[in-house]
């Protein structure tokens, strides 16, 4: 089978990746975007948009390009290899895949064609917060308003417009909030690995229902495909902390000679290479299942997110260890991609979540025979 990708493809590759280049050429650059509000490159999320990077999942009737997730794939790996701050994934696959799949047609044209221009940033709260009670949502027809709170929302404080569920009569509701919306209060604050979040608080907040009936089923298929965007966000990353260490190894000297000539650190570092193309493989093969067989996505995301997790914690743990003690300074990279990669591996469910995932699901195959 040829995995090659098409002209097309490498083209969109190229142009995203020179992009976040001009951006985030050095751990400095992304420095000093994170350090100010809203944590991540305005000018950078339009010119994103100008390449057509942010309507990539969304038909062309709804104003975006009709790709699929080999197209969001690369441009999500090219955000992980600078740990670029844009919040792709976050608004663009899931806070958008929810307008895609549960609004009507003058919704999906109004919300996506804005997200795909980069006109508006949106931001999916779809975690109810522990301490703050499950959100949910009264009225019914045009008339609704949401109490309770969501917490953690990434890029909630900048968002311009909000995907909220809620619990509703019916199940499971899918809303969206203005961010000048009454009763609505927005608490931003940073994340371990440079991002924003926020705590979003709803009292008798107006919103507009998006679709009808219980929608656990759209929002768990969202899920999905933002479980598999993120995993190829982490092979960015971690294609980029492994390559910065076997570099490393090649120049940094002790004893006379580079750390490359021992033994056990070629051992470690090939170590770092099979679990790289494992993880890589197996989210390759998870995009390919979204793309063929999307009623067998969650599966898919739930193998791709596990893997992720395992080689994410190995190959960032070793690539600090292998750089000594520079690799605990803040001042220097494969620390910042370690904590990206956590940050990926605990968000939307961790490597534990998806191993109970997948041992649910055992019984629901067959049963092979021993051979001999």
């Amino acid at each position: 089978m040829d995995f090659t990708l098409d002209s097309e493809t490498i083209a969109l590759r190229d142009a995203v990746r020179g992009v976040l280049g001009r951006t985030y050429g050095s751990s400095e650059d992304r420095r000093a975007v994170t350090n100010d509000e809203p944590g991540f490159s305005e000018d950078t999320w339009g010119k994103l948009a100008e390449l057509g990077a942010l309507g990539l999942p969304f038909s062309e009737d709804d104003g975006g390009a009709g790709a699929g997730p080999i197209e969001v794939s690369v441009v999500a790996e090219e955000m992980g290899r600078v740990l670029a701050p844009e919040p792709f994934v976050e608004s663009v696959v899931l806070a958008g895949g929810l307008v895609a799949a549960a609004g009507d047609d003058a919704q999906r044209a109004d919300v996506l064609g804005r997200l795909s221009a980069g006109e508006i940033v949106l931001a999916a709260a779809i975690v109810d917060s522990s301490a703050g009670g499950e959100v949910t949502a009264s009225g019914s027809g045009d008339s609704w308003t949401l109490t309770g709170v969501k917490e953690p929302v990434l890029h909630g404080a900048r968002a311009d417009l909000l995907v909220v569920t809620a619990r509703t009569d019916e199940g499971l509701g899918i809303f969206l909030v203005e961010a000048d919306a009454s009763g609505l209060e927005r608490t931003g604050y940073r994340t371990h690995d440079g991002g924003r979040a926020a705590k979003v608080a709803f009292d008798g907040t107006p919103a507009v229902r998006l679709g009808s009936g219980d929608q656990s089923d759209v929002l768990e298929d969202t899920i999905a495909r933002a479980r598999i965007a993120y995993s190829h966000e982490a092979i960015g990353a971690m294609d980029t902390a492994m390559k910065t260490t076997v570099e490393y190894l090649k120049t940094r000297k002790q004893f006379g000679v580079t750390l490359n000539t021992f033994q056990a650190l070629k051992f470690r570092a090939a170590d770092l290479y099979v679990s790289m193309e494992l993880v890589r493989s197996t989210v390759l093969w998870s995009t390919l299942v979204l793309a063929d067989a999307p009623e067998r996505a969650r599966e898919a995301a739930a193998r791709a997110k596990l893997q992720v997790s395992r080689a994410g914690r190995h190959i960032g743990q070793e690539a600090i260890q292998l750089h000594g003690g520079i690799g605990m300074t803040a001042e220097y990279s494969v620390g910042h991609y370690m904590s990206r990669l956590t940050a990926i591996e605990h968000w939307l469910g961790d490597g534990s979540d998806q191993l109970r995932t997948l041992a649910a699901t055992v019984g629901d195959h067959g049963v092979l025979d021993p051979i001999g």
